[in-house]
């Protein structure tokens, strides 16, 4: 049996947060009256993919497996600082998005987070990032607050 990887690292820790924002959403009350979707499905939909995504990273291999020993740990200590770079990059971002996420909006908001950390990770297609990133939220918003009728605060848009 080999070393642990990052990967492995990461995906236990993924994993561990996914089981206890279950247990979060296992606790959210339902409302009293029936409705067919509870305000408590999102965050088990989302909670459950987390558990199943840390799993996969879980058993991924990583890409230098094969190549000599210095090399490897070279190019390790390289890719853990930039690990760890966009980790703290990418907590920074979430706790920004949820301070400003009330005043700016749902929409503006999660378009700035989506498209700001696919740009940071290196998706260059500008057309692509900019339709996604708007394109994705405006949806949601959509699909929640008239569908769903879950409110999402507007912020400055005049949705």
């Amino acid at each position: 049996m080999g070393r642990i990887s990052s990967n492995q690292i990461i995906a236990l820790i993924m994993a561990a947060f996914s089981v206890a924002y279950l247990i979060g959403a296992y606790n959210i009350p339902a409302f009293p009256i029936p409705r067919p979707i509870d305000s408590d499905l999102i965050p088990k939909v989302l909670g459950f993919s987390m558990l199943v995504l840390s799993v996969i990273l879980f058993f991924q291999r990583d890409k230098g497996e094969e190549r000599d020993a210095a090399a490897q740990d070279t190019e390790e200590t390289a890719r853990h600082r930039r690990r760890v770079i966009e980790v703290l990059v990418t907590i920074v971002a979430v706790g920004v998005y949820a301070a400003v996420l009330r005043s700016a909006g749902f929409v503006l908001a999660s378009a700035l987070l989506v498209g700001g950390l696919a740009w940071f990770y290196g998706f260059r297609r500008i057309f692509w990032n900019i339709g996604v990133s708007i394109g994705v939220p405006l949806a949601l918003y959509l699909i929640m607050t008239r569908g769903m009728d879950i409110f999402l605060p507007p912020g400055i848009l005049p949705i």
